[in-house]
């Protein structure tokens, strides 16, 4: 999930830049541009080769989800292809090589045509994962799940509100990053004009954005608990109800003891958690202790993730609130904030990791809530075969990862350079006969012995 939301940023990012630079003809927007060009497309296609071996992983390791949940989850995953996929690859190879070689508007054309290609496949991504949270829409023939209203699966209730916390994840994510890159230059004193249109520009987008973040993940909680209540009580790892109203107490710091049914070393705050959950000082959950353990999902993993998601939310709406005041003030290249903005960047990447921890761990026991359990789902391999299959994926993400992160790293060290845009049309450059080797004469004219 990394990459793919990395890449949702980028490519909306791609197009605010050259939509300035096609305004202003300011070349830094122009160098800008380019410079993450090349990342997008690396990051992009980490998150191709990184995400595909999940569609063999339906089949392989989840046959049972596959085999009585299919008819909802293919089809949304093959809309994907259709739209996504085909919308991206018509126009990606535009975007990245077609700079000189068409108009400057069909070019900006093509880069919105894919950042909408990497909203519209998160539109189907989410929108499959959000069934399994709340299923609608079918009925069960002889076990197995039959569609049958394809509107009430895509407007399952949780779907609105994963889709909208998602992409502003993305974004916020982006974000950091770029507003972390550009104090790092700003901090070496290199491309000062690059780095600090950067990081004014990261400023003013989380300053804003940030809230906003604020405001639907309130939203999506109280779905959640409308629709999943016992992951907000493993968020809050709430064991026992407090009373008619007595409220629920807001946990800052505890240790989930499963097995005794409490929290041990607990810090709370009397009513706060109620007032933040249900928007009610007197409000209840359910209680974990309201259904039998092996209904419950792991308390610990849910209410720690909770808590470094919200928690580094926080600090990246309070850095943005400050940095914003500090930009009012003229003080914004002051080196202790610049400093906190590079160590922030990776805060989005953490943030969203720990709330995808959030909703998939607490979703257990269940892979389609209510209707299928995660161990009813599993194939029936053994476990050494699963072991082995894990070993090679975990090494095969980590080959990626690792490389990826090396030549990213280096194309972060190179900078926006002025001679990263495409070929100098006015100079003489054009596309060769033959791209793939460079080459100007066509295999038709060249003396070989083919021909």
């Amino acid at each position: 999930m990394l990459f793919p939301a990395f890449s949702i940023g980028l490519a909306n990012l791609l197009g605010f830049l050259e939509w300035r630079w096609l305004r202003t003809h300011d070349e830094t927007w122009k160098r800008l541009y380019f410079f993450w060009l090349r990342i997008f497309a690396v990051s992009f296609g980490m998150g191709v080769v990184s995400g595909i071996v999940m569609a063999f992983q339906f089949g392989a390791n989840w046959p049972e989800l596959s085999r009585n949940a299919g008819s909802v989850i293919g089809p949304l995953l093959s809309y994907e292809v259709l739209t996504a996929f085909f919308l991206e690859a018509s126009f990606l190879g535009v975007m990245l090589f077609g700079w000189g070689r068409v108009s400057e508007r069909l070019h900006f054309f093509a880069t919105c045509m894919v950042a909408i290609g990497t909203l519209v496949s998160t539109f189907w991504i989410l929108l499959s994962n959000s069934w399994l949270y709340t299923p609608r829409g079918y009925a069960m023939v002889n076990g197995i799940v039959q569609t049958v209203s394809w509107v009430q699966i895509i407007f399952n209730p949780s779907f609105p509100y994963r889709l909208v916390h998602m992409a502003l994840g993305s974004f916020i994510t982006t974000c950091f990053v770029v507003g972390g890159v550009g104090a790092y230059y700003l901090r070496k004193g290199l491309h000062l004009d690059a780095g600090a249109r950067m990081l004014r520009l990261s400023v003013a987008f989380a300053a804003i954005v940030l809230p906003i973040q604020v405001l639907v993940g309130d939203q999506h909680g109280l779905n959640t608990l409308e629709h999943q209540p016992l992951k907000v009580a493993a968020m809050e790892a709430h064991w026992h109800s407090e009373g008619d109203g007595a409220g629920v107490p807001s946990v800052v710091f505890a240790l989930p003891n499963a097995k005794a049914e409490r929290n041990d070393y607990e810090v709370a705050i009397p009513r706060l958690g109620g007032l933040i959950l249900t928007h009610s000082a007197c409000g209840d959950i359910t209680p974990l202790t309201s259904v039998p353990r092996d209904q419950r999902p792991p308390v610990a993993p849910v209410f720690f993730a909770f808590r470094i998601m919200v928690g580094l939310g926080m600090a990246m709406l309070l850095l943005a609130w400050i940095s914003a005041i500090a930009w009012w003030r003229g003080r914004l290249h002051v080196r202790p904030l610049i400093l906190v903005w590079n160590v922030m960047l990776p805060a989005g990447f953490m943030a969203l990791v720990a709330g995808w921890f959030v909703t998939e761990v607490g979703r257990q026991p269940w892979v389609v809530y209510g209707l299928l359990g995660t161990a009813d789902a599993v194939g029936p391999q053994s476990t050494a075969t699963v072991a082995v299959s894990l070993l090679v994926y975990l090494l095969g993400y980590a080959f990626v990862f690792g490389f990826g992160m090396f030549y990213l790293t280096k194309l972060v060290r190179a900078g926006p350079q002025p001679s990263s845009d495409g070929p100098d049309v006015a100079g003489g450059e054009h596309t060769p006969a033959r791209p793939l080797s460079a080459a100007d004469t066509s295999l038709e004219q060249e003396n070989t012995p083919w021909n």
